[in-house]
């Protein structure tokens, strides 16, 4: 935000950077960062020591000065941490910056609050109007039927999901309901983390090189799905956990099934939140940044798509 010298999840590294969550892509290594203390300790985690500088940490709802500004965090329901971001200038005016969100509860996130600002920076990765999710637990309960029908198969179920975020959700949903779950390595190594700040994942033990037993079911990442130790799984039953599979599971390879279990927010419930903020004007970005503008102008509210790379000027 220019004349803040404040980014907002910066690849490159900065003096001050507010990091909404610790997704790869999302983060950075900076001289100062901003965070919660959960997204800071994921994101010590997955940058080592690489991480460096000085880290920030701030509660939910616990406002804080920085310069001219004041800001503020508010739950994004992303993954474990995931925060929005209220700044409000010296004038009073208010600018809200979502970061990924996801409006539907999860059992290992914080709940996602609407956050009231002038103008909003809306991440907008399912912007289509076809990104419509089913209710979570119809996709849920879609999942559970795989696993049943794998195991009364004799094969083990590998589900394939993000290994921070979307992992823990599975695990924690299965584990919950008394399925035995080995955890990938990579997987495991998050669990951990979510461990330490008090998320406990039941039931699950790490996927080592003697592979899992009879009745166990298997949560690894996509892009291992082809390392050893998914591999070893001679006789398995592959899924997919990802909003994209609203597309069919034809665009993924290799994979018997497609579940749109995702935790980013969809089409309807993205228009609804521009909405509930009461921001008069609406700044869409990444993903479909541009159709879901176009959509958010059909109901009245002046939006327009930004660039990633576009350094705001605050108000």
């Amino acid at each position: 935000m220019t004349g803040s010298g404040l980014f907002l999840d910066a690849r490159r590294r900065r003096a001050c950077a507010f990091v909404s969550h610790a997704h790869s892509d999302h983060l950075g290594r900076h001289d100062r960062t901003i965070a919660t203390a959960a997204t800071a300790a994921l994101a010590r985690h997955r940058l080592g020591d690489r991480a460096g500088g000085e880290v920030l940490p701030a509660a939910y709802r616990e406002p804080f000065g920085l310069g001219e500004l004041t800001l503020e965090l508010f739950p994004a329901g992303h993954v474990l941490g995931s925060a929005q971001l209220r700044a409000v200038n010296g004038a009073g005016v208010a600018l809200g910056y979502t970061g990924d969100l996801c409006l539907e509860p999860t059992e290992t996130a914080e709940p996602a609050e609407v956050m009231g600002c002038d103008v909003l920076v809306l991440e907008s990765t399912f912007g289509l109007p076809r990104y419509v999710f089913p209710p979570k637990e119809e996709v849920l309960a879609a999942v559970r039927d795989f696993v049943d029908d794998a195991l009364s198969d004799g094969v083990t179920p590998v589900l394939l999901g993000y290994a921070l975020g979307k992992a823990q959700e599975i695990l924690r949903h299965l584990g919950g309901r008394g399925y035995a779950c080995r955890a990938h390595p990579a997987v495991h190594a998050v669990n951990r983390v979510y461990a330490s700040l008090g998320v406990e994942l039941p039931n699950v033990r790490p996927l080592g090189p003697e592979g899992p037993g009879r009745d166990e079911v298997v949560v690894a990442p996509p892009h291992l799905a082809r390392s050893s130790p998914v591999q070893r799984i001679r006789r398995r039953r592959t899924a997919v956990l990802t909003g994209w599979a609203v597309d069919g599971a034809r665009h993924h390879r290799g994979v018997d099934a497609a579940f749109p279990l995702s935790d980013h927010a969809d089409f309807p419930s993205l228009v609804r939140y521009a909405k509930a903020t009461g921001a008069g004007r609406v700044l869409t970005l990444h993903g479909h940044a541009e159709p879901l503008a176009r959509a958010l102008r059909r109901e009245g509210l002046r939006a327009d798509p930004l660039e990633a790379t576009t350094q705001l000027e605050l108000l």
